[in-house]
């Protein structure tokens, strides 16, 4: 921040998440600039280069116009630091690298260079290039906050501050840290409802029937009740499916279990409710 007072796996995408957080969170630094004036006070987002120092805990000085503004040939800039004062310079970009402008500047003796975008864009970037022998600050900011900074820049001691804005660096930390852990969320959703997906396939696709075809329940033996039969330990006198007594002449169907029931009640209970036994659930082979 800049003030101026003034086709992948569900594991694969998560990774990727990951990555872009991380360089999401890190790109940038939130910093503070402070344009001090009677009358006038600014706030500018910024990206800070990457081969220049860190605003650390802060750097004041006066903030003057390049000359020439893109400053990719020397500066005409008067190179007296007046006081002991540290010089900002403010610098348009366009025509030559950014590492350019700020070695530029440097060998003239600014302390920190503001470079603003020469194009309207709704995004910025942070600056890179070789940050061997470079001492100074630099920071990048939009067209307009270029603009309204070299408006009211007015050259005198002290009136621009760049360093850390704690706060700032907390909310994007919080912001980041939110929405990267509601698309971790999402990606492992994902990952294990697709898992179950296949789990319940796979299932199926195994899994024994859940009912017996008409043609295997017709292989079961029937015999015909008779009321003699209740006396022997093979045969009950009430269909359990039913609860009905049986009546002698009622044709009777024993499953594999010895378990016997009225024909026409387990018949419809194995072709429409289960391939098990009613009383002891006994699983029953469907002979398929």
């Amino acid at each position: 921040m800049m003030n101026c007072s003034s086709k992948y796996s569900p594991l694969e995408n998560l990774r990727l998440v990951l990555a872009v957080s991380s360089l999401f969170l890190f790109a940038r630094s939130a910093a503070l600039v402070n344009l001090r004036g009677k009358s006038f006070s600014f706030t500018f987002l910024d990206a800070p280069a990457r081969f220049a120092l860190k605003a650390g805990s802060g750097i004041c000085g006066s903030l003057q116009l390049a000359d020439p503004i893109e400053a990719c040939s020397p500066l005409r800039n008067d190179n007296e630091t007046g006081g002991g004062s540290s010089r900002f310079v403010l610098i348009a970009r366009g025509d030559c690298s950014f590492e350019k402008k700020v070695r530029i500047a440097q060998d003239i003796g600014f302390e920190a260079a503001i470079i603003y975008d020469d194009q309207e864009k709704s995004s910025l970037y942070s600056m890179i290039g070789d940050s061997t022998g470079i001492h100074m600050h630099a920071v990048f900011v939009s067209k307009m906050a270029g603009e309204t900074l070299k408006k009211f820049a007015r050259g005198e001691e002290g009136e621009c501050c760049i360093g850390s804005s704690m706060d700032e660096t907390a909310g994007t930390v919080l912001v980041i840290s939110f929405v990267s852990l509601v698309v971790i969320i999402s990606v492992l959703a994902a990952f294990l409802f697709a898992r179950n997906c296949r789990l319940l396939r796979h299932a199926a696709r195994h899994s024994r029937p859940t009912t017996m075809n008409r043609q295997s329940v017709e292989l079961l033996p029937c015999f015909t009740f008779k009321s003699a039969y209740v006396n022997s330990k093979r045969t009950a006198d009430t269909c359990a499916i039913c609860l009905e007594d049986y009546k002698d002449g009622e044709r009777l169907r024993v499953l594999p279990c010895l378990h016997e029931f009225h024909s026409i009640c387990v018949d419809s209970w194995l072709t429409k409710w289960g391939t098990f036994c009613p009383v002891c659930k006994h699983e029953m082979n469907s002979g398929e």
